[in-house]
């Protein structure tokens, strides 16, 4: 999807100290051949006192603060998790809308996990253009990985899952940055790979106490074998990709930087830099192996270490790329336009 007059005013992370995975070895709670296969060095870990949704809103606070608009010029809150949100039957982005904005706004939650933030970015770009007198939504992103449910090194092995929170300010308005393409792809097929042969169950948790999303992949791939699976997933990543590209008129090397999902070593070089010919210095991994997987707010998160560090530079572009089980893929790319006022100092 081609955009216009969509951009981004204002962005911002949340997260909770780091424990170096050195201590997460010493404290039995990963092996060194984890450590030493996924390439993280420290991951983000919230305490009790910090939850999911608090998390999300103080990111959110923050984009607001920057984005210079006002809570009643915020005409839909998107909130996205991967994990529990710390309370049953209830509506997180509700939580999230009160507590940054307290308008009458619409406030809704997106389920897509890993792909969540930027499948709320599109549904957001809908939204505001649909009605030219909408002007903003604020985007959030919030997830705890904590035990008993989940267990931040061993639930999904090559990936190392980190807390915290992140958000995006989207405005008709004008911004820092520029939309320039949305695009997802989605491939129903694979949705098994999460799933594997355990029956629909009566309430959470029922098969495991612990999420094991490896022994439901195995499952999986033993009934459709492991090259229909890579084939499906190479197919979609580059579909994503290219069309991201084509719709805003950007050649890959064009693209100066790159806001990848936060995976393990291994999972990011065979999925992206390698498939893709991209240098790894150009990415957010320096960065991103010292947080961990956000759950869904990767590519917020991403655009904001890079906008903050002054990784991009105006003029600029950068491709951010995300994938969630089901399986979708979402691409966009953005232009930095200026590095906003409130970097400076960072």
């Amino acid at each position: 999807m081609k955009c216009r007059d969509l951009f981004v005013a204002g962005c911002a992370t949340w997260l909770p100290p780091r424990a170096a995975a050195a201590d997460e070895v010493a404290a039995g709670r990963c092996d060194r051949a984890l450590v030493d296969s996924t390439g993280c060095v420290s991951v983000a870990v919230a305490g009790d006192d910090e939850p999911a949704p608090e998390m999300a809103a103080r990111a959110g606070r923050a984009a607001l603060a920057r984005s210079r608009l006002a809570p009643t010029d915020v005409d839909l809150i998107l909130h996205a998790s991967f994990f529990h949100q710390g309370h049953d039957l209830w509506a997180p982005a509700s939580y999230v809308q009160q507590a940054v904005v307290g308008n009458h706004g619409l406030a809704m939650e997106v389920r897509q996990v890993s792909n969540g933030g930027m499948a709320a970015l599109e549904l957001a770009a809908a939204y505001l253009t649909a009605d030219p007198g909408r002007s903003a939504a604020l985007l959030t992103t919030g997830d705890r990985f904590c035990p008993p449910g989940f267990h931040r090194w061993r639930s999904d092995p090559g990936t190392v899952y980190g807390d915290g929170g992140t958000a995006l300010v989207m405005s008709r308005r004008g911004g820092f940055a520029r939309v320039l393409s949305l695009v997802s792809v989605s491939a129903p097929d694979l949705e098994g790979m999460h799933r594997g042969d355990d029956p629909f169950a009566a309430a959470p948790f029922a098969h495991r106490s612990t999420v094991d999303l490896e022994a439901c992949k195995r499952a999986f791939l033993a009934g459709v074998g492991t090259s229909f699976a890579v084939a499906r997933v190479s197919a979609g990543q580059r579909q994503a990709v290219k069309q991201a590209l084509a719709d805003a008129d950007t050649e890959l090397p064009e693209v100066a930087r790159f806001a990848l999902p936060h995976l393990g070593r291994r999972r990011l070089r065979v999925g992206y830099l390698d498939k893709f010919g991209i240098d790894e210095a150009l990415t957010t991994w320096s960065w991103s192996r010292q947080v961990g997987h956000l759950g869904a707010g990767d590519p917020f998160a991403s655009l904001d270490h890079l906008v903050v560090s002054g990784g991009l530079r105006p003029g600029e572009r950068c491709l951010l790329a995300s994938v969630g089980a089901g399986f979708t893929w979402s691409c966009a790319v953005v232009e930095l336009l200026e590095r906003p006022a409130w970097t400076e100092g960072s």
